[in-house]
């Protein structure tokens, strides 16, 4: 029994001496906080045989963490490490390897926070980077390939998703110059872009080539090893599911997608990896997310500023408001309704997001009690227009659908 433990030991060790990080998958998100936290000791050492490397090391863990977490705290650890890192470059490369890094911080960023200013910062500053060797090119083409799918996303753009695509095209073809985390991100990407645009523009073949991508992570990515990337693969999947089963009223397709978020909801817990877990939440369909389950991935998604903290809270106000007019309770209604006004009343106080997330909830209670007492609602067209237009400035443009998709309800009301 004392050897096996020691073996596991052993093996815990050596994967944290590999490059690749995937190992991270096997821990919750506060043993990653404590990996991150012994490594930057390590790294600040004196008797620290490679600093650059381990202040480096250190930045990437800090990512992960706040990529789970959405901890803007270990986002700015991450920031600091980096910044160690550049003091210890000796090479040209490893000043490039410290600029892909922040890059990478830069993208995780505007992922949890939204704001597209730090998508242009990051994409002018790997423009002519100079780097010696071909795995960090391969690494800063696959970050730059990654950037410019968040471009395209926010323009909405079918060529541009197109182009985008095939940047991330020809970052794959170097991937056996990539860890496999990024390898694995490049083709969640690609799955991504190919499934929006086919959607949108309803085209079988790019259909297909998501549903290629997502079956290969799926099959590829063991619950075992790596339960997140294919938890994430199974989201993607089901969310396209339901997509498709919305466009073709398809009752049939609609199940097969609840049972791919029942199946990527399976594979960890939520203190695992918290953001995770609210994202899987909020790709369910509407009537599909109790509001309990709301309720928890609103607490799971606190920290301020979050882009998924503002997007389940439109959902569970939403949820609030369709079930006190399914009960015709009116003065649930008016106390739903005083509490978002209390909270816009302090907009100065406020991120940009969750404002955003208020005014569409405000404008559901609206609309709600309209259809129960009779009284035509106000300014709910203005109140939706300024939350369209914030969500989109600060780049989130699945909260700014959420808003438009209203607008057509209201001459209803």
């Amino acid at each position: 029994m004392f050897e096996f433990g020691r073996d596991l030991r052993k093996l815990f060790d050596k994967a944290r001496e590999s490059e690749d990080l995937g190992w991270l998958e096997l821990i919750g998100a506060n043993l990653v906080a404590s990996e991150a936290r012994r490594e930057s000791t390590d790294a600040g050492r004196v008797s620290c045989a490679r600093p650059f490397d381990a202040w480096l090391r250190a930045s990437a863990l800090w990512r992960e963490h706040a990529r789970r977490t959405g901890s803007l705290e270990s986002l700015d650890h991450a920031v600091a490490c980096a910044s160690d890192a550049a003091r210890h470059t000796a090479t040209q490369d490893q000043t490039a390897a410290v600029t892909v890094e922040s890059c990478a911080i830069h993208l995780l960023r505007f992922d949890l926070f939204g704001g597209p200013q730090g998508l242009e910062v990051a994409l002018t500053d790997l423009l002519g980077l100079p780097a010696e060797r071909a795995p960090t090119r391969a690494v800063a083409s696959a970050v730059h390939a990654r950037l410019m799918a968040r471009r395209a996303t926010l323009s909405g753009e079918a060529s541009a998703l197109l182009d985008a695509s095939a940047l991330l095209d020809a970052a794959l073809h170097e991937a056996r110059s990539l860890p496999p985390v990024l390898v694995d991100e490049l083709r969640l990407d690609r799955a991504g872009l190919a499934l929006e645009a086919g959607v949108s523009r309803r085209d079988a073949r790019l259909l297909d080539q998501a549903g290629r991508d997502l079956r290969a992570l799926v099959e590829s990515a063991s619950p075992d090893y790596r339960p997140l990337t294919r938890a994430r693969a199974l989201t993607l999947a089901g969310a396209g599911m339901a997509a498709l089963a919305a466009l073709a009223d398809d009752d049939a397709a609609l199940a097969q997608g609840r049972e791919l978020f029942e199946a990527a909801a399976d594979q960890f817990t939520p203190d695992h990896s918290p953001l995770d877990w609210v994202a899987v939440q909020l790709a369910r369909p509407d009537q599909d997310t109790p509001l309990l389950t709301l309720a928890e991935a609103e607490g799971l998604s606190a920290e301020p500023g979050l882009v998924l903290g503002a997007l389940v809270r439109e959902r569970r106000m939403t949820a609030e408001a369709a079930l006190a007019e399914t009960m015709g309770d009116v003065q649930a209604m008016a106390g739903l309704e005083a509490h978002i006004l209390q909270r816009l009343e302090n907009r100065l106080k406020v991120q940009p997001l969750a404002w955003a997330a208020d005014q569409i909830g405000m404008a559901q209670v609206a609309c709600a009690r309209a259809r129960l007492t009779g009284a035509a609602p106000r300014s709910v067209g203005m109140i939706l227009c300024e939350a369209m237009e914030t969500a989109r400035e600060m780049g989130v443009p699945s909260l700014a659908r959420r808003a438009e998709r209203m607008l057509p309800t209201l001459a209803a009301v």
